[in-house]
């Protein structure tokens, strides 16, 4: 790709940074988009939206800037969870990382790689013709010394990360422990879910449930819950949900609106009571659902709580039964971050769920390759002009051809992603997790991986299916497939990360599509009484994009160091813009209390010795077979710095130690409001489908108990 093209794509992408930075500036003033802007501002009372007309509200300011900028970790903890937390660590560490090899790179490496020769001399004059390929490894003559200058820098920011990555895995993990001291009781820390209860004769699951923990935990059993099969339930109350928001919506239309005539002659029909009817049956329906689930135990299922968090996670790691495949034991979630279409699932329902996911994952990547091809064939006009020959004359217009190449491949291929977290979402929802966070975190590793796979590797080893599996069936080629793959497309990855990071990143704060929504939703029909949705940021999408960056950064700095000042500017541009999304914007709904640091952890390791691969081959193929032997214990130590770091912090992410569940459990003994944390934590775990609905105006009948059991 010429620089002509790189220049193009970063003009256009720079001009779009600055139009949503200015509609930021300017729309967030107006009372009218407060929804989309400050949604959490508003909910939380610390925003009006009255206010009179002044003009100031139509210029450009930079003040959400200094707010973003002083906003402390302390606070944004308090406010955002210890997932915020981690979420700006793991920006500051790319920070950290790509400054100081960016230092190296663009001071060093880059001078370097211009003098040599094996390429062309680069000409100034007629820079902007130019390849990219004359500013990277590859223009270095074979066999030349300056390379060990590149070797040293394998060696000197292999460490710089490896110390910064045990930095951070340390200090995560004391937050960790930190957060879990400071929080207040929460049901899910005193709460395990049992599955495969077995259950005698003449006997139910809830007296299965009393009779065991009664008899073997005596001391610290408190209470449990009885899973019902709620699907239908669930499916009915959606119903009844849109209904009543279709009701909500015809109170508010003129009185001629609100009648409909039933066939060509027939007569007019009183939409409210038609509708309202309906909401009627549908709770009446509901009630009936609700009873025949609650009489029905076939989940053999319960969330079991105990009187301490020592006692439930004593419980947790043990094995409950002589026979293994009874008394099944997992971590309960918060009451409100429970998945419950899952929770009352077969073991073989689940089992049959991951085996379709590992297929459906399979066949996407194999789908995906279909707009990774279209990218590469725009990246290459000679390859576009034998599929498009009637494009020709066209395609021989210069500022075309540059938006072709440059900027059009990205765009595309960033178009396509935009579904791919949609489908890892739902193909974690069905894998059988029984918590939103744990759904979230799972769909997390499938996007970065996929995005590793058909965006990294695909790319540089364009061509079909069968040729890049062919790739990794034959280990010992890789590293030299991978030193002549991935620095012919450094181009490419540039325009990527100008598209993918810059753009995408301004237009969360200018939040086009809640933007496009409110516009749409504020023309076509009236506003009601409902509250104020507040979102929570998607971390599975946010969180596998700064991952391959960091990614594409650490494989490149040697290789095309270039590419570092543009992922400097990405990330400067996530640091304050979402900061200042945690402030007005996102609210935390689910809390995995760090649990997504392992996963940038193991990304960064991956992205090292990634790394160490291509150097290896590099410098085979540039006939200097001394370093490609010296690189080789690099990975080696690498690897083992990583299963050090994993025996000494990853345990802390998986469950806390039994010394700080019992510190916290013996401060809670002097605690006044611990009984009646107790009292709720007995109906914490109460099926959402099975409580009462609140539509109609008989609210007595509705909020009698449905059936009154000691075990539900």
């Amino acid at each position: 790709m010429l620089v002509s093209a790189i220049l193009t794509s970063v003009g256009i992408n720079s001009a779009l940074c600055v139009i949503f930075l200015v509609l930021y500036s300017i729309l967030k003033k107006q009372p009218s988009y407060y929804e989309v802007f400050v949604p959490r501002l508003l909910a939380e009372g610390s925003s009006k939206q009255g206010s009179r007309f002044n003009l100031e509200r139509l210029l450009p300011s930079a003040g959400w800037l200094s707010k973003a900028w002083k906003l402390s970790e302390e606070e944004m903890l308090s406010s955002s969870g210890l997932d915020a937390v981690v979420y700006m660590r793991m920006i500051t560490f790319c920070l950290k990382v790509f400054s100081f090899t960016g230092i190296i790179g663009i001071l060093i490496l880059l001078p370097v790689n211009c003098s040599g020769t094996e390429l062309h001399q680069i000409d100034f004059a007629d820079l902007y013709t130019s390849s990219l390929d004359v500013f990277t490894i590859s223009n270095v003559n074979s066999g030349s010394k300056l390379l060990w200058i590149h070797f040293s820098a394998v060696y000197v920011v292999t460490i710089f990360i490896c110390y910064l990555l045990y930095h951070e895995y340390n200090y995560i993990s004391s937050k960790r422990i930190a957060y879990f001291y400071s929080a207040k009781p929460q049901p899910h820390q005193f709460t395990i879910l049992v599955r495969n209860i077995p259950v005698s004769v003449g006997s139910s699951v809830s007296d299965s449930v009393e009779s065991f923990f009664t008899e073997y935990h005596p001391t610290t059993y408190l209470s449990h819950t009885v899973l019902r099969r709620t699907s239908k339930v669930q499916s009915l109350i959606k119903d009844a949900n849109k209904l009543y928001k279709r009701l909500l919506h015809l109170q508010l239309e003129p009185s001629e609106q609100k009648y409909k005539r039933v066939g060509l002659c027939g007569h007019k029909v009183d939409l409210l009571d038609h509708y309202g009817k309906r909401l009627d049956d549908l709770e009446q329906n509901v009630r009936l659902k609700q009873s025949e689930a609650l009489l029905a135990e076939d989940t053999h299922a319960a969330f079991v709580s105990f009187k301490s968090r020592y006692g439930a996670s004593t419980v947790f790691h043990l094995q409950q039964s002589i026979n293994p495949t009874h008394w099944l034991t997992e971590e309960a979630p918060a009451p409100d971050d429970v998945y419950w279409p899952f929770l009352s699932s077969s073991f073989m329902r689940r089992w049959i769920s991951k085996l379709v996911v590992v297929v459906a994952c399979i066949l996407l990547t194999i789908l995906f390759l279909i707009p990774v091809l279209v990218v590469q064939g725009l990246t290459n006009l000679n390859q576009l002009e034998v599929w498009f020959p009637f494009l020709k004359s066209i395609l021989d217009i210069s500022f075309v051809s540059q938006v072709i190449t440059g900027y059009l491949p990205s765009l595309i291929l960033q178009l396509f992603l935009k579904a791919v977290a949609p489908i890892m979402v739902f193909l974690s929802s069905i894998q059988g997790y029984i918590s939103h966070s744990m759904i979230e975190k799972s769909a997390c590793k499938k996007v970065l991986w996929f995005t590793i796979w058909n965006i990294f590797f695909a790319t540089a080893f364009s061509g079909s299916i069968f040729y890049q599996f062919s790739i990794f069936l034959d280990p010992k080629n890789i590293p030299a497939k991978l030193a002549v793959a991935v620095p012919a497309q450094a181009s490419f990855f540039i325009a990527y990360v100008v598209t993918s990071g810059w753009t995408s990143t301004t237009s969360e704060l200018a939040r086009i599509f809640p933007l496009i929504s409110h516009l749409t939703t504020k023309c076509c029909a009236k506003s009601t009484d409902e509250g104020i949705e507040v979102p929570s940021i998607p971390y599975h999408k946010d969180i596998p994009r700064i991952l391959f960056f960091g990614l594409l950064g650490i494989t490149y700095f040697f290789l095309a160091p270039i590419i570092l000042p543009f992922l400097l500017v990405y990330l400067c541009l996530a640091y304050i813009i979402f900061r200042n999304q945690f402030i007005n914007v996102y609210a935390p709904k689910y809390e995995t209390a760090g649990k997504f640091w392992p996963i940038a952890h193991n990304s960064m390791v991956f992205s090292l010795v990634l790394m160490h691969a291509i150097a290896v081959g590099i410098f085979t193929l540039k006939k200097l077979p001394l370093a490609s032997t010296l690189i080789i214990p690099l990975p080696v130590l690498t690897l083992l710095f990583n299963e050090y770091c994993r025996k000494c912090f990853l345990p802390i992410f998986i469950a806390y130690p039994a010394e700080v569940l019992i510190k916290k459990d013996m401060e809670d003994q002097n605690d006044a409001t611990m009984s009646e944390f107790f009292d709720k934590l007995v109906t914490a775990y109460r099926d959402p489908a099975l409580m009462p609905l609140q539509y109609s105006a008989d609210t007595d009948s509705l909020n009698r108990p449905l059936i009154s059991s000691a075990g539900v």
